[in-house]
């Protein structure tokens, strides 16, 4: 008899101890990723870009929120944001004492459906599910969100373009708001990069490949995104189980170049797609995939 229970017993320690390891250390693992990415035009300094992507912020997250203030010791040279921000109703002041100490460096950044909605509780099985129906949670306070970083200098890319100058170099953007909505309005920033600027960024939060796939078409040289939390549950040796969007698996998080040069765009498109920092407070596990933010280093080409 103890033979015939022995593994069972073994197996549910193992799947405890996983569970407890998911939601209550790599959860709050918070780490750095660091890329190089060669986009900028030959002779130039090199240029830092902090993506920060999926906070999905509550008030009561005070070791999230010192992690992000702490990044603004990295000094970088340019900030964006790529959407989510927000879990709850009363996360928007945490959320932006968080950001304040990097709000004093120049930044970017489109808004997203946990932005817009409150999280709500979901079976995680549909995530399996391609034409799954959403549910949103209640309206968040987006605007003071938005206004936050606006007042503060941030470009609002929202389906909207935008040009920075920083560090010396001519950056021109686009963005547009959240394709897992629907929200995306592409046709409003249509139409070919800015060929006077040094590096063209796009910006978009659900990676849907019928967006990358314009922006790459339009001479964008670098896009960034988030949504896919890197899968956030892994498996070793096989990777993401899901993205919760149209990219492949391949894609799911990091930087991979995608879309090769062609003759109207003499530069290949690369795309980072960053794991996040949060959460939902409805699905508070990782497993195999920690929550990033990313210091890209743009270079010379």
């Amino acid at each position: 008899m103890r033979a015939i229970t022995a593994v069972p017993t073994a197996v549910l320690a193992t799947g405890a101890a996983t569970v407890a390891y998911a939601s209550l250390v790599e959860r709050t693992r918070w780490t750095l990723r660091r890329f190089d990415v060669p986009v900028l035009p030959p002779g130039s300094a090199p240029l830092t870009v902090l993506q920060l992507s999926d906070l999905h912020m509550t008030a009561g997250q005070h070791g999230k929120q010192a992690w992000v203030a702490g990044l603004a010791a990295l000094e970088p040279d340019l900030v964006i944001t790529t959407g989510d921000n927000l879990a709850g109703m009363d996360a928007v002041p945490p959320t932006l004492r968080a950001l304040e100490p990097l709000m004093a460096r120049p930044g970017a950044f489109v808004l997203a459906s946990n932005d817009y909605y409150a999280p709500r509780p979901k079976n995680p099985l549909k995530y399996f599910k391609t034409d799954h129906k959403r549910v949103h949670g209640e309206e968040l306070p987006w605007r003071e969100l938005r206004d936050g970083m606006t007042d503060r200098g941030w470009l609002d890319l929202t389906n909207a373009r935008g040009t920075l100058t920083v560090a010396g170099t001519r950056i021109a953007f686009a963005g547009v708001d959240d394709p897992h909505l629907k929200l995306d309005r592409y046709n409003d920033v249509a139409g070919a990069a800015d060929g006077d600027a040094d590096v063209r960024i796009g910006l978009v939060h659900s990676p849907e490949p019928r967006v990358l796939d314009r922006f790459a078409a339009d001479g964008y040289d670098l896009l960034l995104a988030g949504h896919t939390h890197g899968g956030q549950l892994r498996v070793p040796f096989y990777g993401a189980l899901v993205t919760n969007c149209g990219i492949d698996r391949q894609h799911v998080r990091w930087l991979h170049r995608w879309a090769e040069p062609t003759a109207a765009h003499p530069t290949r498109t690369w795309l980072h797609v960053s794991a996040g920092l949060g959460t939902s407070p409805y699905a508070p596990v990782r497993f195999a995939c920690p929550p990033e933010a990313t210091l890209l280093t743009l270079t010379a080409r």
